[in-house]
C-alpha cells in the first residue's frame, strides 16, 4: 500500500524513514519546494516523487494523496519522529474492524522530545476538537484510511490546518475513528518546522484554529482506542 510523506528539506531524515517502511508499503514523497536535494534522494531510494509548488503541509499531503495508487493509504511525517513500523498494525485495525480512520496519539519516547509549547497547543486543539464531538487526544500526526473516502471528504485547508479539518469532516460524515498510541521520537534531522520553535507552533495553532472555526460537523463522531474503548 502507498504511504504519503510530505517533505520540505528532509534529506537528513528521509533515507532512514524510507528504509524503515515495512515490506509492502511503498513511499509517495511529495516535495514541497526543498532546496537540499530531498526529491533527488527520494527518487534514488525508489520512492515515487511528486511535486507541489504551493507551500503548506496540506498542499503537500493532498497532492501526495492524489498520486497514490492503492485502496488503503497512510500519511506519515518524513522527519523520523514517527516509526513506520507502527503502520501494519494500524492497517490491520482499519481492515479488521468497523474503523473508517485510524490515527496515532503521540507518546514521547524520551525526555525533551515534545517541547512545552507544542504540548500545550496540542492539548488546546484536541480539547477544541472534543467540543466539536470528535473525541481524539491528538491531531492525527500519522493516519490510515481508504484513499477515495479521504478525497471525497473535500478537505480544503492547504496549510497546517489540514489534519484538523480532516478530523472534523470525518466526524461530520459519521466516520468511526480509532486512535492508538504511537511512539514519538526525536527528529532524525534538524529542528521541527512546527514544534521546534514557539513561532512555528503559534503559526500551526493559527492555521488549525481557522480550520476548526470554519468547519462545523453536522453530527458527532466517536473516537475509540485500539482496544475498542470509547474515548
Amino acid at each position: 500500500m502507498d504511504v504519503v510523506l510530505p517533505c520540505l528539506d528532509e534529506v537528513e531524515a528521509l533515507p532512514g524513514v524510507l528504509a524503515a517502511l515495512p515490506a509492502g508499503f511503498d513511499a509517495v514523497v511529495c516535495d514541497n519546494g526543498s532546496t537540499d536535494g530531498t526529491p533527488e534522494v527520494a527518487a534514488q531510494l525508489g520512492a515515487l516523487v511528486v511535486h507541489e509548488a504551493r507551500p503548506g503541509y496540506g498542499a503537500a499531503v493532498h497532492t501526495g494523496l492524489e498520486a497514490t495508487r492503492t485502496d488503503v493509504v497512510a500519511v506519515i511525517d518524513a522527519d523520523g519522529s514517527l516509526d513506520p513500523a507502527e503502520l501494519p498494525a494500524m492497517v490491520r485495525l482499519l481492515r479488521d474492524t468497523d474503523a473508517d480512520l485510524v490515527v496515532g496519539r503521540r507518546v514521547p519516547a524520551a525526555r525533551g522530545v515534545w517541547p512545552w509549547h507544542a504540548r500545550v497547543s496540542n492539548l488546546v486543539l484536541s480539547g477544541l476538537m472534543r467540543t466539536r464531538g470528535v473525541g481524539v487526544r491528538d491531531i492525527a500526526p500519522i493516519r490510515v484510511a481508504r484513499r477515495q473516502a479521504l478525497l471525497d471528504l473535500g478537505i480544503t485547508d492547504r496549510a497546517f490546518g489540514y489534519p484538523l479539518e480532516l478530523l472534523i469532516r470525518a466526524g461530520a460524515a459519521g466516520w468511526r475513528v480509532r486512535e492508538v498510541d504511537v511512539a514519538y521520537r526525536p527528529r532524525a534531522g534538524g529542528r521541527s518546522k512546527v514544534s521546534g520553535s514557539v513561532k512555528g507552533t503559534v503559526r500551526a495553532v493559527r492555521d488549525m484554529s481557522k480550520a476548526i472555526a470554519r468547519t462545523r460537523p453536522d453530527r458527532p463522531s466517536t473516537a475509540v482506542d485500539g482496544r475498542g474503548t470509547a474515548s
